[in-house]
């Protein structure tokens, strides 16, 4: 992976494009950056779950589940499915596998090694 040098030689356009690069990964970042955001994606990384199963798998009300769904649906990371009256949500970007796999190597993974 080579990160970006920024020098003198970049032209406008170059440094126009890295600003709205920069733009969409912070909205990225900040959609995921709540704690109860973060649990959702990782509990849909696993699959569709309803809004009943996240609750429970949360141990949050429904409000709180909904709220976050919300925020998630927002930013384009996850998508609702209607079934009858249940309402089911999954990834949409599959951006977001790889940033929590990223997080669990980071942090969750290697607990003990820190």
């Amino acid at each position: 992976m080579a990160l970006p040098v920024i020098n003198e030689g970049l032209t406008g356009e170059e440094l126009d494009r890295m600003m709205d690069n920069a733009t969409t990964a912070s909205n990225f970042l900040k959609a995921i950056s709540h704690e109860g955001r973060l649990m959702i994606l990782c509990h849909l990384a696993t699959g569709e779950k309803s809004v009943t199963e996240l609750e429970d798998l949360l141990s949050a009300r429904q409000a709180a589940v909904s709220q976050q769904l919300s925020r998630l649906r927002m930013e384009g990371l996850v998508q609702p499915r209607r079934e009858g009256k249940t309402i089911y949500y999954s990834l949409a970007d599959r951006r977001a596998i790889k940033i929590l796999d990223v997080v669990y190597d980071l942090f969750c993974a290697q607990e003990g090694r820190r």
